[in-house]
């Protein structure tokens, strides 16, 4: 029994040894180069980063750590591991994951990017990085009249934040224009037209954070959806229709005094730089019935261009929109069911559509997807490349009477890059498509037996 218990604990000793991921001791950054893209509202950031195991064990993963004011406003984070030079190169998708770390200074936020096969001692890696941040350009000043362009500022770090030794590193900065208001310069740092750029810098500590603010004109339109609600309603006689339920705004610094149509349609490029009115909408190919409308009715300023890898829907609001401006609407259209409905290996169906908001460069703050699926579907489940808040539901329409079962899918934060296909699968009996039909004319037999009935019987009681 005693040599039981000491091999057991001779057993637990060794497991416990193993790191379960590699310590800021284990590696470090052997240069990192950052390119932040300011062009539009939505900021998106590419990090480059060699990485070597400089410990004794190997590596399976490391942390990508973002401060705290970019954490809530991180929409997506996605790694590539590259293995090749020039066009050679291949890349290979990694996972990436939110993790906690219980030392984290000043509410550090890290995900973890798991390696496809441990960093051996001494052995480097060449990652691409890609997070995209929302709402981190803030107007200043906070309100515009319509003649003045819109300023905002940017805040961030010349140095990126990591919980490794960095020795060599450099940032990109590009802004939308030339017209850069001020900008915090760490040394060695340099401005040329629309770019700024700060270092090298060389052996920089774990933690380390240098703050920066820059101040820029982008007059990008600001488009923000608050709440988009689509509905996927599908139809095993030949058919989906898609219903969007949008709440546009204008997210940009608020427009004060009075508006003038005049001076709009007039002076476009300097009176109301800002605002937007135009819209583009990708829809898929092969697309029917569209139609634009909002509570009063149908919008006519839209045009529609179909082809057979994808549709343009661009359309106007009824006003434009400037900063602080919102605007209501309804966008629906039909697909032919044998484009995006299949049957898989086991006999279930699926339905394979596409995820995100179709507007191209808008951020939704709620996205909302609901999938309606036939009466008598069950068992459904949805498939997706990242997390969503997911539930279900019962819808009632005409003929039902059960019910249709309802896929509720729930994201906040999205982006363009959220646009990818996801999977609804469900099984289904066909003899379930014939309950409309046999109710019809149930009901088509009971009307005529009724008033056969009704003509021939006599309800007088004195006979004639």
């Amino acid at each position: 029994m005693a040599a039981r218990i000491g091999i057991f604990i001779v057993f637990v000793a060794v497991f416990l040894s193993i790191p379960a991921f590699s310590s800021a001791q284990d590696l470090q950054i052997v240069n990192a180069e950052r390119r932040i893209d300011l062009s539009s509202h939505i900021v998106k950031a590419f990090l480059t980063v060699k990485v070597e195991n400089i410990g004794k064990d190997p590596a399976a993963e490391m942390l990508l750590a973002f401060p705290p004011t970019q954490i809530k406003n991180l929409a997506m984070v996605q790694a590539l591991a590259v293995t090749g030079k020039k066009k050679k190169k291949t890349y290979v998708p990694l996972d990436v994951k939110p993790t906690e770390q219980p030392d984290a200074p000043n509410d550090t936020g890290y995900f973890r990017v798991s390696f496809v096969s441990p960093l051996g001692p001494g052995e480097t890696i060449t990652l691409e990085v890609l997070y995209i941040l929302t709402h981190s350009l803030e107007p200043f000043p906070v309100e515009i009249t319509q003649s003045e362009s819109q300023l905002v500022y940017y805040h961030d770090s010349a140095v990126i934040l990591s919980p490794y030794h960095v020795k060599q590193q450099t940032t990109f900065v590009k802004t939308p224009s030339t017209r850069v208001e001020s900008f915090t310069s760490i040394e060695p740092a340099n401005r040329a037209g629309k770019e700024i750029k700060y270092g090298p810098y060389k052996n920089h500590a774990p933690n380390s954070y240098t703050p920066v603010i820059i101040h820029f004109e982008n007059n990008s339109p600001f488009a923000v959806v608050e709440e988009l609600e689509r509905e996927i309603e599908i139809s095993h006689w030949g058919s989906l229709q898609i219903t969007e339920h949008y709440k546009l705004t204008h997210g940009g610094a608020r427009h004060k005094g009075v508006f003038s149509r005049v001076d709009y349609q007039s002076r476009r490029s300097v009176s109301g730089a800002s605002s937007f009115n135009g819209l583009l909408a990708v829809l898929p190919p092969r697309v029917n019935s569209v139609y634009y409308r909002d509570d009063i009715g149908n919008i006519s300023t839209s045009h529609l261009r179909t082809g057979f890898r994808k549709s343009e829907l661009e359309f106007e609001p009824r006003y434009p929109l400037f900063g602080g401006w919102r605007a209501t609407f309804i966008i629906g259209y039909r697909v032919p069911l044998e484009d995006y409905l299949f049957e898989a290996s086991d006999g279930r169906r699926y339905l394979n559509f596409t995820f995100g908001c179709p507007l191209v460069e808008t951020i939704v703050n709620k996205l909302t997807v609901k999938v309606v699926l036939p009466e008598g579907s069950k068992d459904p489940s949805a498939v997706l490349p990242f997390t969503v808040n997911q539930d279900l539901q019962v819808k009632y329409s005409y003929l039902d009477i059960v019910g249709r079962t309802v896929v509720v899918l729930q994201k906040d934060n999205v982006v363009p890059t959220h646009n990818v296909p996801f999977q609804v699968y469900y099984t289904f009996k066909p003899i379930y498509m014939l309950a409309e039909p046999f109710m019809l004319v149930s009901a088509f037999f009971f009307v005529f037996v009724a008033t056969l009935a009704y003509v021939h019987i006599d309800l007088n009681i004195v006979r004639k």
